[in-house]
């Protein structure tokens, strides 16, 4: 039976529901036409309507089953396994009428087991004790069958026939069933595979927009600096060797920016970058921004316990601290202070100043991009600091300090950025 085009929309419980419904029509259909041959060919004496009853009551069953599978409701595990519990009541109520275990159609209990343990594994000994005892039943419990118009050899003959017809039929139903769900399992792991690529894909697209977003940010301070000292300098005047090393710095530290940024471009996952040992790299940061922010003071505090994890050194991680730090020395050139601290698995970093720190009511919006509490800013800091601290699994918070000021503590976990040993 062909697959709907749409099977791959649907979950594994409505795959299963539809292939059982195609099932029960093969077996239910073979059930009536063995009921007509034994009737009509062989001439047994049957009862007939409450087997006729059963085969219709289960047609009308599979047809409300077919309606429902129109429905945008989804379709769960447990009422798959009523389906196939209505299966095992209609399978023994048909062999109770057609003599119990004697009748060599018995063996399509396993029907409903085998579909049961390759579909619903957590329900399987349910079905097991259900389907034992249904079988354990029909030994004591039935209606015999009649014996042929024949001799009592042909009577067994056609036992035996019957034996090998209902295995057949067992073997090959099962068989066509977990060849189907096979497939759909290799169908649904491309899929999740698909997924998984999918995904990596887009967060290569959000680390680059992250990567790039920051480094416009960062710019901001060279160019800052820069044009306030070109405001300054007149067309007729000398330029002081000071503002023009100043310049030189800050174009230097522009070309670094857009450097690194070309650089991380092809690279911005944590896993192509370089290996450094953490207190290494935090050392390194605090330099360069210090570098670019010579006029601030800073008091820097790094310590950690135990051996120094290496971690990979993930350009936006650097750029969403440093940041921080100009948010920080931006409001409170003369008292910033870094204090950083570490474990094997997590690192906690904390930014403070002395600035007029946040009201209240917006300490809520901080982080929320185009909201700033400077006049000229376009609070991308804070908004990139926490996307990039998300991304890597890590959590951003901000806190007024007593006195006046702001602390901002990031906790990164380091499992995202931790080399193996």
């Amino acid at each position: 039976m062909t697959e709907p085009a749409d099977s791959g929309l649907q979950n594994s419980a409505a795959i299963n529901l539809r292939r059982l419904l195609a099932l029960r029509v093969i077996v239910f259909a073979g059930l009536l036409l063995t009921l007509w041959f034994a009737v009509v060919r062989l001439g047994l004496s049957l009862p007939l309507a409450p087997p006729l009853a059963v085969l219709a009551t289960m047609l009308a069953i599979s047809l409300a089953s077919l309606w429902r599978l129109t429905r945008p409701w989804p379709v769960r595990d447990a009422e798959l396994f009523v389906q196939l519990l209505a299966d095992v009541t209609a399978l023994t109520v048909l062999l109770y009428f057609t003599g119990g275990s004697t009748n060599p159609f018995i063996t399509l209990y396993l029907l409903p087991l085998a579909i049961t343990a390759a579909a619903l594994p957590v329900r399987v000994w349910w079905m097991a004790g259900i389907t034992i005892a249904c079988y354990a039943a029909l030994l004591v419990w039935h209606v015999p069958l009649p014996h042929a118009e024949h001799s009592h050899d042909t009577d067994f003959s056609v036992h035996v026939f019957g034996m090998w017809l209902g295995f057949v039929a067992s073997a090959a139903l099962i068989a066509s069933f977990s060849v189907r769900m096979n497939a759909t399992l290799r169908a649904r792991d491309h899929m999740l595979a698909e997924l998984r690529e999918q995904a990596l894909r887009q967060e290569r697209i959000v680390a680059i927009g992250t990567l790039a977003a920051g480094a416009a940010h960062e710019l901001g301070t060279p160019l800052s600096t820069m044009a306030v000292l070109v405001k300054d300098i007149q067309p007729d005047e000398t330029v002081a060797a000071g503002k023009l090393e100043i310049l030189r710095a800050q174009i230097a530290r522009c070309k670094e920016i857009l450097g690194s940024l070309s650089a991380a471009a092809g690279q911005v996952r944590a896993e192509s970058g370089q290996s450094r040992p953490l207190n290494s790299f935090l050392e390194e940061l605090v330099r360069r921004w210090q570098a670019t922010r010579p006029d601030i003071n800073v008091r820097t505090r790094l310590a950690g316990q135990g051996p120094t994890p290496r971690i990979v050194a993930e350009q936006t991680l650097a750029q969403a601290i440093t940041n921080i730090l100009n948010n920080a020395a931006d409001v409170s050139p003369q008292d910033v202070e870094l204090d950083g601290r570490w474990t094997a698995d997590t690192l906690v970093l904390e930014i403070a100043d002395r600035g007029p720190g946040f009201e209240p009511e917006l300490v809520h919006k901080a982080g929320e991009p185009f909201h700033s509490t400077k006049s000229e800013g376009l609070g991308l800091g804070l908004f990139l600091a926490y996307t990039t601290l998300n991304r890597l699994g890590g959590d951003v918070r901000l806190m007024n300090r007593d006195g006046g000021g702001v602390l901002c503590r990031l906790t990164l976990p380091l499992a995202a950025l931790r080399v193996p040993d």
